[in-house]
């Protein structure tokens, strides 16, 4: 694998909700090896909202929730590398983070928990913390009412 990936744009698709808006990973350097033995790389990690639902793709990880479930959203950090970096689950709430960099990113609330680290429903998470390169422009966009 390798760590000289770009970070580049995720091209947008089609869904049945529009075409979603795409928010990709902020990576800092020293952490890219690491997380591309995990199989997370710039190219295999998104965060995806469109009118009906919210999407994150980390690696081989999935999140997926529909936008109704989604109680808030604000800006966080920055964090220490231990509590951030990788896939982690909260020992406090059991939140999950998908998280690429220490700067900053965007702590979402669930109404009703959802599934994203383990298969199946074993384990389901009250929130979701992202390191996106824009957490601004995302928290505005999880705030924003559902487009028609």
């Amino acid at each position: 694998m390798t760590t000289s990936e770009p970070d580049r744009p995720v091209p947008a698709h089609p869904t049945t909700g529009g075409t979603p808006r795409r928010y990709g990973f902020r990576f800092d350097p020293v952490f890219r090896l690491p997380l591309a033995l995990l199989g997370v790389r710039p190219a295999a990690t998104v965060v995806e909202l469109d009118a009906d639902a919210l999407t994150v793709r980390f690696g081989p990880w999935r999140l997926r929730t529909a936008r109704s479930n989604i109680t808030g959203a604000e800006r966080a950090g920055p964090y220490r590398w231990w509590r951030v970096i990788g896939p982690h689950i909260s020992q406090v709430d059991r939140g999950v983070t998908f998280g690429t960099s220490t700067a900053a990113g965007v702590c979402v609330h669930f109404a009703t928990p959802v599934p994203a680290l383990l298969p199946g429903r074993w384990l389901r998470h009250p929130g979701l913390t992202v390191t996106v390169t824009d957490p601004d422009e995302l928290v505005r966009a999880l705030r924003a009412p559902a487009p028609g």
